[in-house]
C-alpha cells in the first residue's frame, strides 16, 4: 500500500525515441482541483526554457476513473477536483546533450528534475518520494545521484540502484540531478566526505586515478578555505556524498550547480589518459571548471542573493548580484588550481592574462556595467548575437576581474593582512553555512560594500560604484604593482588584422563578429560576411588570409570581396597597425605574500558569526 504523500515514479521506457514515462500519484490533491507546474528555467542557467514544451502527453486519474485536466498556462496545468488519491502520468521528450535539461537514448539517461517533475502547488514543502525504474529489458545499468536513498522504505535502493529515494521537498527533489548507465567512475574521499566522479561517453584509456587525485586536492583546498577549522564538507546537510556528472563530447563545454552535485560537460581531448602525463591547457581548462562549479556548492548554492531566496521557479529572477556568485567563483576557480599546487604561478598569470584579454577586447564593457549585465541576464546575456561583445559585458568574465582587483585592493591597502578570502569567509558565515538547516536568508543588493568593511576594514564604496556599478576598466596594472607583477600589453599574435572575430569552416572564412571601431566595421564589413578574396586571391582558412594581410604595410587600403547572403559585394578596407589587445602578466620581484596564500585566521569579529 502506497503511503507517500508525493510519489514520483520515472522510467527510460522508450530509448530509441527518448522519451521518460513519469508518474506522480498524491495521496491529498487540493479538494477545488490540484494545480500543478513545471519550472520554466532551471537555477543557474538565467533563461526562460519552458521545459513543458517537452511534455508530449499528460493525463490523470483518481480511484480508477479518468480525471480532467486542462493547460492553464505555458507550464501549469489543472486537474479536476477529486478526493484522492490523484495520479498524474505524463511523457517527456528527452533530447537535449546539455547539462540544464534531460537526455535519453540506448546508452545513458539523464535528467534535471527541473523539466522532468511537475510541482503540486500548495504541496511544495512536503517530502517527496522518487521511485527509479530501469528501463525495459537494461539490467546492467545503474543509478547515480546525490539524492538519498529512503532509508526505511521497503524498496529503498541500493547504492547505484534502482528503487526509492527520498527529498525533504520539491526545491530539494529538482536539486540533485540523475544519471543512469554504464559510466566510468571513481570515487575518493576529500576532507572525509565521499565524492563520486562519473564519466559518461566513449573515452578510451581515460587516466580516472589522475583525475580523481587532483579533484581530491580541489576539493581539500576549498572546504579549508571556507571551514579553517571543522574541515566540514557544506553538502553534508543535503547528502552523504558529492557527485561530478560529467557528459564527454567530441567538442563542448559547461557546468550546471548543485547543491550535492554537478552536471559537467566536456571535450573528449581534454582528459589524460592512462601513462601519459602530458595534458596542456585543455585538462587545466576541465580542472577549471570542476574547480568553478564546486566552489558554487558555497557560493549560490547556500550563499545566496536575496532574489533567490527562495526561487521562484515560474519567472525570471533579477538581481545585479551575479557579478558576486559567479564573477567572484570564475575568479577562484584558477586561483584554486594553483592554490592547490595543479598549475605553478606564471600558469595562473597566463590564464588570468587571458582573461583581461577577453573582457578588453569588447566594447560592450564601455556600456553596461556588470552589476546592469547581472539584471540583464534573461535578456541580453543569455541571448546574445552577432553585435553582443560590442554591446555587453560578461558579468562572469568582467566579474572576475572586479574580484581579482578588490582582492588586490584590500591586500594594499592591508599590508596583506586581509584579503577577498575573509570576505567570503564572512559571508559563508552568515548566508550560506546554516541555509539548509532552517535558516534561509539571502544577501540583499545592496549589502557588499558593508560586509567587505567588515571582513577586512577596506571602504570599498567608491571602488564598487566605479567598476562594479559603473563601467570603468579596473586598473589593475597598478593593483598588481605592489604584488610584484607587472601587467603589459602587446599586439596578438595571431590577429588577422580585420578587428573581427572570424569562423573557419569547411574551406570557407566567416566573420562571426565585427569589433566596434575596427578596421573591418570602418569598412563597412558586418557579420555573416563570408570573406572569398583579397585584392582578387582566394581566402580559405587562417593561414590563407595571414599571408595575404601580410603583403601589405599598415595604411594601405585593399580589395576585399565578400558573399553577404548569396550576393557579391566589394568592400575598401584600409589596414591599421595591430591595437594593443593581448594582455601580459610577469612577476618581476617577490611579494610579501603570493596569491597563491591565503590567511585560515580570521577576525575575532567574524568568528562570532561562526
Amino acid at each position: 500500500m502506497n503511503t507517500e504523500s508525493i510519489l514520483y515514479t520515472l522510467v527510460p521506457h522508450d530509448l530509441a525515441g527518448h522519451r521518460l514515462r513519469v508518474t506522480l500519484r498524491i495521496a491529498d490533491p487540493d479538494p477545488q482541483g490540484q494545480q500543478l507546474a513545471l519550472p520554466a528555467w532551471i537555477p543557474g542557467s538565467y533563461l526562460i526554457r519552458d521545459f513543458a514544451r517537452q511534455v508530449e502527453t499528460i493525463s490523470a486519474r483518481c480511484n480508477d476513473r479518468v480525471v480532467g485536466i486542462r493547460k492553464t498556462g505555458n507550464h501549469s496545468w489543472r486537474c479536476e477536483p477529486c478526493d484522492g488519491p490523484l495520479i498524474v502520468e505524463y511523457v517527456v521528450y528527452a533530447w537535449d546533450l546539455s547539462v540544464r535539461s534531460a537526455h535519453v537514448d540506448e546508452t545513458h539517461a539523464f535528467f534535471n528534475g527541473t523539466s522532468v517533475f511537475l510541482a503540486p502547488l500548495g504541496k511544495e514543502q512536503e517530502p517527496c518520494h522518487l521511485l527509479l525504474e530501469a528501463p525495459p529489458g537494461i539490467t546492467d545499468w545503474k543509478v547515480y545521484t546525490s539524492l538519498p536513498e529512503a532509508a526505511g522504505h521497503p524498496q529503498v535502493a541500493s547504492r547505484h540502484g534502482f528503487g526509492m529515494y527520498r527529498a525533504p521537498d520539491y526545491d530539494a527533489l529538482i536539486d540533485h540531478p540523475v544519471e543512469m548507465g554504464t559510466p566510468q567512475v571513481i570515487s575518493f574521499e576529500a576532507a572525509g566526505a565521499l565524492h563520486e566522479m562519473v564519466f559518461t561517453g566513449v573515452v578510451p584509456n581515460l587516466d580516472l586515478e589522475r583525475i580523481a587525485e587532483d579533484t581530491r586536492r580541489l576539493c581539500e583546498a576549498q572546504i579549508a578555505f571556507f571551514e579553517p577549522e571543522s574541515q566540514a564538507a557544506p553538502f553534508l546537510d543535503s547528502s552523504d556524498r558529492y557527485v561530478f556528472m560529467t557528459m564527454v563530447v567530441g567538442d563542448g563545454y559547461g557546468g550546471l550547480e548543485h547543491r550535492s552535485s554537478t552536471a559537467l560537460m566536456c571535450s573528449r581531448a581534454d582528459l589524460p589518459s592512462t601513462g601519459r602525463r602530458e595534458t596542456g591547457e585543455g585538462y587545466e581548462n576541465f580542472l577549471g571548471l570542476v574547480s568553478h562549479e564546486y566552489f558554487h556548492t558555497w557560493n549560490v548554492k547556500r550563499i545566496k542573493p536575496a532574489a533567490f531566496a527562495p526561487y521562484d521557479l515560474s519567472r525570471e529572477n533579477h538581481t545585479e548580484l551575479l557579478w558576486v556568485f559567479e564573477g567572484f567563483t570564475s575568479y577562484y576557480d584558477d586561483l584554486f588550481l594553483l592554490r592547490a599546487g595543479l598549475i605553478d604561478e606564471a600558469a595562473y598569470l597566463r590564464r588570468l592574462a587571458r582573461s583581461i584579454t577577453l573582457v578588453h577586447r569588447g566594447a560592450g564593457r564601455l556600456k553596461q556595467s556588470v552589476a546592469e549585465s547581472s539584471f540583464d541576464a534573461w535578456t541580453r546575456f543569455y541571448k546574445q548575437d552577432e553585435n553582443s561583445p560590442n554591446a555587453i559585458v560578461s558579468y562572469y568574465t568582467k566579474g572576475s576581474l572586479v574580484a581579482a582587483g578588490l582582492d588586490l585592493a584590500i591586500r594594499n591597502a592591508t599590508q596583506n593582512e586581509r584579503s577577498l578570502d575573509d570576505v567570503l569567509r564572512l559571508m559563508w558565515q552568515r548566508y550560506g553555512r546554516d541555509f539548509y538547516r532552517g535558516k534561509p536568508q539571502g544577501l540583499d543588493e545592496a549589502e557588499m560594500p558593508r560586509l567587505i568593511e567588515e571582513a577586512t576594514g577596506f571602504k570599498a564604496d567608491g571602488y564598487l560604484e566605479r567598476y562594479a556599478y559603473g563601467c570603468e576598466d579596473v586598473p589593475l596594472a597598478e593593483l598588481l604593482e605592489p604584488q610584484g607583477i607587472a601587467l603589459s600589453w602587446n599586439a596578438p599574435k595571431t590577429d588577422a588584422g580585420l578587428d573581427a572575430r572570424l569562423r573557419y569552416s569547411e574551406g570557407q572564412c566567416s566573420i562571426a563578429s565585427v569589433h566596434e571601431g575596427g578596421v573591418a566595421h570602418k569598412a563597412g564589413l558586418s557579420a555573416g560576411d563570408v570573406i572569398i578574396a583579397i585584392e582578387g586571391l582566394r581566402v580559405h582558412d587562417e593561414k590563407s588570409l595571414q599571408n595575404l594581410l601580410s603583403r601589405w604595410q599598415p595604411g594601405a587600403t585593399v580589395t576585399v570581396h565578400v558573399f553577404r547572403r548569396d550576393e557579391l559585394r566589394s568592400f575598401q578596407l584600409t589596414l591599421a597597425e595591430p591595437a594593443l589587445t593581448e594582455c601580459q602578466l610577469q612577476r618581476v620581484q617577490p611579494a610579501d605574500r603570493s596569491l597563491q596564500n591565503h590567511k585560515d585566521k580570521q577576525s575575532g569579529r567574524n568568528k562570532q558569526d561562526g
